[in-house]
C-alpha cells in the first residue's frame, strides 16, 4: 500500500510572505484585511480586501520573466520555490532562483497539481483596457499564456523538470483542496512519487470585486475588524483575498529513503458535489457531509488502531471553509454534525483562518491544509478572530479569538466551492506515522 506524506510547504498570504510569517500571524490572531489599494473604490460598495503586502517576485523569478507572468502565477511560483527548498528536493544557486539542482526524484515520476479558481484576471483586465484604449496591436503577445488557468502548473513543471502528471484543477473555492486530493490519489495509484500540489490566486481587480459584490457574496462592512467573522451571527459575506499555498506530497518510502523531514500524512480525501445551485450550498448539507465521511472512511479503512485513538480522544482539529457568509457557515456546521454525529461534533475544535486571511479563493484550501498540518506539528490551533455574537445555527467550538495549545490526533480541512464542489482532506500527525 502506497502512503502519501507532506515533505515541504510554502505560502504567500495576506498575513505573511512566507510560511513562518503566515503561521506566526495566524496564531497571534493578526488580521490581514485592510483598505483596498489596487484601484479607486470611490464608486464601490466594498472598499476592503485582504491583499498580499510588499511581495517581491524577483526574489523567486528572474526579472525579465516577471513581466511575462500574471500575479497569480508569480504567487504560485514563489510558494512552490519555498516548498521545494523546504523539502530539500531542490537546491538553488541564488536564493530561490538561479540554477536548480534536483535531489533524488525521477523527472518522469514527478508531477505538478496546481490550480487557480479564476486564473490570470489581472492580465485579462489590463489587456482588455489596452484593447479598448489603444487597439488590437497593443495587446501583449503573452496575453493568452499569462491569462490561462493552467499556466502556473505548467510554469512550475518547467522550472523543476517535472515530467510526470500535471493537472491544474479548477473548482472555484475548493480548487486548492481538490488539487491536493487528486495528487494524493495519483501517488497512491503509483502514477507519481512526488507531486507539487496546491493553489494560487490574484483576483483583486475592479471587475472581480464588482462581480462578487453584485452576486451578494462579499461583506459590505468596510471595517476590517468585523468584516470576515465566520460563524458569528453578524456575518454578511466574505472578504476577497489573494495568495498561494503549495505542498510537496511524496510517497512515504521515497521520502524515508532520501531522509526527508515528514510533516504529516494525507490519509483521506473526499470529493462530492451538491448538484443543487450555482452559488448557494445545499441547505441539507448532505454533499458536504458526504465529502467528510468519505475522507474519514479513507483514513480509517486500513488502520483500526488509529480510528479507536481518534474517536476515543476526540482530539480533532477542523480548519473549516468558514467564509463568513450566512449560508456557508450554517451549512458547514450542519455538515460537520451529520458526518461526525452530535457527540463527536461538539468535542472537535474548529477554526476559520479566513477571519484573518480573508478568502483566497482557489488558494484557500491549500493554505488551510498547510495550517491544519502546522496545528498538529506545533500543538497550537489558530483562532477564529472577530467572533462576538453566537448564532444558534452555528453552535460548535470555533476557537474564538485566542489560539489554543493542545495535542491533536487528527486534522482535516473542508472546502466548499461555487458550483456545489465539496472537498475534505484528512491529515495524520507526523508523530503517529509508523
Amino acid at each position: 500500500m502506497r502512503r502519501v506524506v507532506i515533505t515541504g510547504m510554502g505560502a504567500v498570504t495576506p498575513v505573511g510572505n512566507d510560511l513562518n510569517q503566515t503561521w506566526d500571524s495566524l496564531i497571534a490572531g493578526k488580521c490581514g484585511i485592510g483598505e483596498l489599494t489596487r484601484f479607486d473604490t470611490t464608486d464601490y460598495k466594498v472598499k476592503i480586501a485582504a491583499e498580499v503586502k510588499n511581495f517581491d517576485p524577483t526574489l523567486y523569478i528572474e526579472k525579465n520573466q516577471v513581466r511575462k507572468m500574471d500575479l497569480y502565477c508569480q504567487y504560485g511560483v514563489a510558494a512552490a520555490a519555498m516548498a521545494m527548498k523546504d523539502s530539500k528536493l531542490a537546491d538553488f544557486s541564488d536564493g530561490f532562483k538561479g540554477t536548480v539542482t534536483m535531489q533524488g526524484v525521477d523527472p518522469e515520476r514527478f508531477g505538478v497539481y496546481v490550480g487557480s479558481g479564476i486564473g490570470g484576471m489581472n492580465t485579462f483586465v489590463n489587456e482588455t483596457e489596452k484593447l479598448l484604449k489603444e487597439g488590437p496591436a497593443r495587446v501583449s503577445p503573452f496575453f493568452v499564456p499569462m491569462m490561462i488557468g493552467n499556466i502556473a502548473a505548467g510554469t512550475i513543471a518547467i522550472q523543476y523538470d517535472a515530467k510526470g502528471p500535471c493537472l491544474p484543477v479548477v473548482t472555484a473555492c475548493a480548487t486548492g483542496s481538490h488539487a491536493i486530493g487528486e495528487a494524493f490519489f495519483a501517488i497512491k495509484g503509483d502514477r507519481a512519487d512526488v507531486i507539487i500540489a496546491g493553489g494560487c490566486e490574484a483576483s483583486i481587480t475592479p471587475i472581480s470585486v464588482a462581480g462578487f459584490t453584485n452576486c451578494m457574496a462579499l461583506s459590505k462592512r468596510n471595517d476590517p475588524t468585523c468584516a470576515s467573522i465566520p460563524f458569528d451571527k453578524r456575518r454578511d459575506g466574505f472578504v476577497i483575498a489573494e495568495g498561494s499555498g503549495i505542498l510537496i506530497l511524496e510517497e512515504l518510502e521515497h521520502a524515508k529513503n532520501r531522509g526527508a523531514t515528514i510533516y504529516g500524512e494525507i490519509v483521506g480525501y473526499g470529493n462530492t458535489c451538491d448538484a443543487y445551485h450555482i452559488t448557494a450550498p445545499d441547505p441539507t448539507a448532505q454533499g458536504a457531509a458526504n465529502s467528510i465521511t468519505i475522507a474519514l472512511n479513507d483514513a480509517f479503512k486500513d488502520d483500526k488502531e488509529y480510528e479507536k485513538l481518534v474517536k476515543a480522544s476526540g482530539a480533532i482539529y477542523i480548519n473549516a471553509h468558514g467564509t463568513s457568509t450566512p449560508l456557508n457557515d450554517k451549512t458547514e456546521t450542519l455538515a460537520i454534525k451529520k458526518a461526525l454525529g452530535d457527540e463527536l461534533a461538539y468535542k472537535v475544535m474548529i477554526s476559520s483562518t479566513k477571519s484573518m486571511t480573508g478568502h483566497m479563493l482557489g488558494a484557500a484550501g491549500a493554505l488551510e491544509v498547510i495550517v491544519a498540518t502546522k496545528a498538529m506539528l506545533e500543538g497550537i490551533i489558530p483562532p477564529t478572530i472577530g467572533y462576538k455574537e453566537k448564532d444558534d445555527d452555528c453552535d460548535l467550538d470555533y476557537t474564538p479569538n485566542i489560539a489554543r495549545h493542545i495535542v491533536v490526533d487528527m486534522a482535516f480541512s473542508t472546502s466548499l466551492g461555487f458550483g456545489g464542489h465539496n472537498a475534505c482532506i484528512v491529515i495524520k500527525p507526523a508523530r503517529l506515522i509508523k
